[in-house]
């Protein structure tokens, strides 16, 4: 029996400390959004939050998950305020990033754990937060959404110049060491 905060309700779950936390949530709780994909948690269509962090699901043993919060994509959804989806949900079906939804759960759980963390993310952090492996191809569509989401973020302020040479430094190389050797 594992004991955890799933989709913001306490619960228990009959099953075995050794399995994994996916089939767990698709078999025994009945909550079908989090997909099996790879098995070995590269893929990511099997994150969840746990703890605010986006993990996988299938490689996070029911024992690991002992005394956690857990989000899936369904509690995702029911954590939309007013509107009944999720700001994340909103954009990435706003800027059309779902195309078969197999992959959609995970990236939107990669995208509601980065916000959380960092509310106006780079392109750069964006690309490295979601490493969902998608087949329909969405991947130019996310950081779209991502700023329907924040807004533009400004881009990074360029780097101060090298100062000049010191004027205390030789003018050529006569005084270098080996110089006229």
């Amino acid at each position: 029996m594992a004991s955890l905060v799933l989709n913001d309700q306490p619960v228990d779950i009959a099953a075995d400390p050794a399995l994994p936390l996916l089939w767990a949530l698709r078999d025994l709780a009945g909550l079908t959004g989090t997909k099996y994909g790879c098995g070995v948690g590269e893929c990511g269509a099997c994150l969840v939050l746990v703890d605010g962090q986006p993990l996988p699901s299938c490689t996070l043993t029911m024992a690991e998950a002992e005394g956690r919060s857990v989000t899936t994509i369904e509690g995702l959804a029911r954590r939309a305020p007013g509107t009944g989806r999720h700001v994340v949900l909103q954009a990435l079906i706003d800027e059309q990033a779902i195309q078969c939804g197999f992959c959609t759960p995970g990236i939107a759980i990669a995208l509601a754990g980065l916000l959380t963390r960092n509310a106006r993310p780079t392109d750069a952090e964006i690309a490295e937060a979601v490493t969902n492996l998608c087949r329909c191809g969405v991947y130019p569509r996310i950081i779209p959404a991502v700023r329907r989401i924040t807004g533009p973020v400004a881009p990074p302020a360029p780097a101060e110049a090298a100062p000049d040479t010191p004027t205390d430094a030789p003018a050529d190389d006569a005084g270098a060491p080996g110089a006229g050797e």
